[in-house]
């Protein structure tokens, strides 16, 4: 069993990212520009968005914090964006989910402008994706993707079976996978909770993706001999033994699985760090596009 380090490769392409920065710089192209809108107090959500400020700075790019009262209007929010949108100095930005429940996360993304929707959710970009044509991916995927490159993991002609079936991982996942791309060239199952005998669809599984947000759910019974497990999943779990009285567990039981496959992501320090390093990614593209 060999453990995908996402942090240790997150790091690495940080690295490449400082350098290809200072290149277009030094080329008299600007400074690459982050924004992130905050809407709220969320825990989860400001620890998120305080690492992306953090590894902006650490590859040399400018960021931008908006924090916004979780009481904002949709319509006020709908401003906000607008003014990013025009702001010639931004390359690209994030409005971090969850938001309030009073606004409509669709309206939202739908108003970020797609030369600058860096998290790659708007319908032009999840489009062009579909369609094979060069666009900005949806962060997650993307830095799943990149995960799978780096460690020479074959994929064509694999059976690869994706449980959960969200527009921000699992339906992009089974896209790209599926692909006629480098990596790609997969059979993928898309599965979800009504899928019957789910149990007998991940024992096909060459590769593994799941991403449903509940702890633990992927059993050792459920994954089949020498397979590669992606394990998208992070939930705050009490544990009175860790200082901050919870653990993070992702949706695969790490220490039944494990040792069952050929390669797994731990949780944390698995997919997550690739996160951010895609939106990195996509924001220096967005610049060197200008």
């Amino acid at each position: 069993m060999q453990l995908i380090n996402g942090k240790e490769t997150s790091e690495i392409i940080k690295q490449e990212i400082a350098e290809e920065v200072k290149a277009l710089v030094a080329k008299g192209g600007k400074q690459p520009h982050l924004a992130a809108v905050l809407v709220g107090n969320d825990g989860a959500s400001q620890t998120y968005v305080n690492a992306k400020v953090k590894a902006c700075e650490k590859v040399g790019f400018t960021s931008t914090l908006i924090t916004l009262e979780d009481t904002i209007s949709e319509e006020e929010l709908l401003r906000q964006i607008d003014a990013l949108n025009k702001d010639a100095d931004i390359d690209g930005f994030i409005v971090q989910l969850p938001l309030p429940k009073h606004i409509s996360e669709q309206k939202v993304t739908e108003a970020i402008d797609p030369e600058k929707d860096v998290d790659g959710f708007h319908p032009t970009n999840i489009g062009r994706m579909v369609l094979d044509i060069p666009s900005f991916l949806p962060a997650t995927p993307y830095g799943i993707m990149q995960l799978l490159e780096r460690y020479n993991i074959e994929t064509e002609g694999k059976h690869c079976v994706v449980i959960g079936r969200s527009h921000i991982v699992g339906r992009p996942m089974s896209i790209l996978l599926s692909r006629n791309t480098k990596v790609g060239n997969c059979t993928v199952t898309l599965t979800h909770s009504r899928t019957k005998d789910l149990k007998a669809e991940a024992l096909r599984a060459d590769i593994l993706v799941v991403a449903l947000g509940r702890a633990e759910f992927v059993t050792a019974d459920m994954v089949k001999e020498g397979a590669v497990v992606i394990d998208v999943g992070i939930t705050r779990v009490p544990d009175e033994s860790k200082k901050r009285g919870f653990a993070l567990k992702g949706d695969v039981k790490f220490d039944e699985v494990a040792p069952k496959c050929s390669y797994i992501t731990p949780v944390p320090g698995g997919v997550g760090p690739m996160t951010i390093v895609s939106l990195l990614k996509n924001t220096l593209l967005a610049a060197e596009k200008k």
